[in-house]
């Protein structure tokens, strides 16, 4: 999906980009727990976004895009470190101590941190008092999800509290990758605007996967993997994250942060972990507890209210504009 600068992108394009990211990505949940339960979490890092990565840079060469510009280059790096690397990458490990279904609930916090670091609005963000009830409702949910956790009960025996210690750990990652993801897409948003969104998007897989290489090497993953020993299920999740979670659905998803507000792009948040818990809950047999289900409607509540106040504050610029045009 690509956009011409200047150009006032169409109505359909927009809607389409959104429902995939909607869809798509509440899916890859589900995909993800389905490979790491086979695969080492930075292999499958590695094996998706590298071959994501050279797919989508070389259809960019084929179809006569410029691909080795600094220009874009240097920002893609930081950007998809941020992203793919700070961001998917803890949420693939943290995938194997915890349900998809839970982690998509707390990643759902994300907006509050798309208002926390994005500083360039900070005057017009912590003036409005949805936006800061929205931004303590939020994190009112996110403690919830942990104080299940922290005082839901003593696990038994050595191996129990030791499933218990990565669960807890596993939460706070998710956290750290929702700071990360966020940060990413602001950075994407103001660095590489202009840029060619198809090889924007390719360099910063290409980026991600170099660096999840080094991390599986570090971490010792080859040595114990064996392919042959991996279900045909994981190798079809792997295969459906690079196609349609990041070819098409990270595509979408940087195309829409330069046409569209960033804070607009967030509202994923809203649709992402309701397809995640439903795959989770009838595909893999995962299970929410009611403080679970109370946690992602707390979280959803704070991410409306964070948005109604974007819409409230555009729509009062827009109606300010125009009376100006109309008094001259």
């Amino acid at each position: 999906m690509s956009s011409t600068v200047g150009q006032t992108p169409s109505s359909v394009k927009v809607v389409a980009a959104f429902t995939t990211v909607y869809l798509v990505w509440g899916s890859t949940y589900f995909f993800i727990r389905l490979s790491v339960e086979h695969i080492p979490p930075m292999l499958v890092g590695c094996l998706r976004y590298l071959i994501a990565g050279i797919l989508m840079l070389l259809w960019c060469a084929i179809t006569g895009e410029k691909i080795f510009s600094r220009k874009v280059i240097n920002p893609a790096i930081v950007s998809g470190l941020l992203l793919l690397v700070g961001g998917n990458g803890a949420l693939i490990w943290a995938e194997q101590y915890v349900p998809s279904s839970l982690a998509a609930i707390l990643l759902a916090a994300g907006p509050i941190w798309f208002v926390v670091l994005d500083k360039g609005k900070w005057a017009e963000n912590f003036r409005s008092k949805a936006t800061i009830a929205g931004l303590l409702v939020g994190s009112a949910g996110v403690l919830m999800l942990f104080g299940e956790k922290l005082w839901g009960g003593d696990p038994e025996g050595a191996a129990a509290a030791g499933g218990h210690h990565r669960e807890v750990m596993a939460l706070v990652m998710l956290v750290l990758c929702a700071i990360s993801w966020a940060a990413g897409s602001l950075y994407s948003k103001y660095k590489a605007a202009g840029n060619s969104n198809a090889v924007n998007a390719g360099w910063q897989m290409m980026s991600a996967g170099v660096c999840f290489v080094l991390l599986s090497l570090v971490r010792g993953e080859w040595s114990h993997f064996r392919p042959q020993e991996v279900p045909l299920s994981s190798w079809l999740s792997i295969a459906y994250l690079v196609t349609m979670g990041s070819l098409v659905g990270y595509s979408a998803f940087t195309w829409l942060l330069q046409v569209r507000p960033a804070t607009q792009v967030s509202t994923h948040a809203y649709v992402n972990p309701v397809v995640a818990v439903l795959l989770g809950v009838f595909f893999a047999g995962e299970h929410l507890s009611l403080i679970q289900l109370s946690g992602l409607l707390v979280i959803l509540l704070s991410v409306l209210l964070i948005n109604l106040a974007k819409y409230r504050a555009a729509a009062g610029g827009k109606t300010g504009v125009g009376k100006k045009l109309a008094a001259g």
